[in-house]
């Protein structure tokens, strides 16, 4: 997380959090001060929408920790369509992509000169189907012809099967 994300935390008394990507041990620094700490990964967005439309009418701020680039499968669009029927105020804060995030631990840069200059991602399959098999082998051509690095998100829920 930034410490923009960070300070933004700290200071909504509601916060809501995607469990199925992100520990609870991240919200360390909020427990004791948040009113409310709520686990998003079994509920809707109308139950989120809710929540986020009670706290606006008690002129609480709430905070909605997703995943580390939200513009990346977070489903960010239709969370703010939400927001902006509601009138609601909004404020998109990055944190660190998962893909940036494992270059950064293995010591590795994803483009290098001479070398690539592509980055594909990819992920497993869930509400949006996964790619074929002939899809992949023609990207795995694409890949060499233009000697592109893949990113594979997944959460680690995935990785077992």
């Amino acid at each position: 997380m930034t410490l923009k994300g960070m300070k933004t935390l700290k200071k909504c008394p509601v916060v809501m959090y995607a469990g199925s990507l992100i520990p609870r041990e991240v919200l360390a620094e909020v427990e004791d001060t948040a009113e409310k700490i709520i686990d998003t990964a079994s509920i809707d967005l109308e139950e989120i929408s809710a929540v986020i439309e009670q706290a606006h009418k008690e002129g609480k701020d709430v905070a909605r920790l997703q995943c580390g680039d939200p513009a990346l499968y977070g489903a960010i669009g239709e969370q703010i369509r939400r927001l902006e029927e509601f009138g609601i105020d909004y404020q998109v804060i990055p944190g660190v992509s998962a893909v940036a995030a494992s270059a950064a631990m293995l010591g590795k840069e994803l483009t290098l000169s001479g070398v690539t200059q592509t980055v594909i991602m990819t992920r497993y399959e869930g509400k949006t189907p996964f790619l074929s098999v002939s899809v992949c082998h023609s990207w795995r051509r694409v890949a060499r012809r233009w000697r592109s690095t893949w990113g594979f998100c997944v959460s680690t829920r995935s990785l077992r099967n």
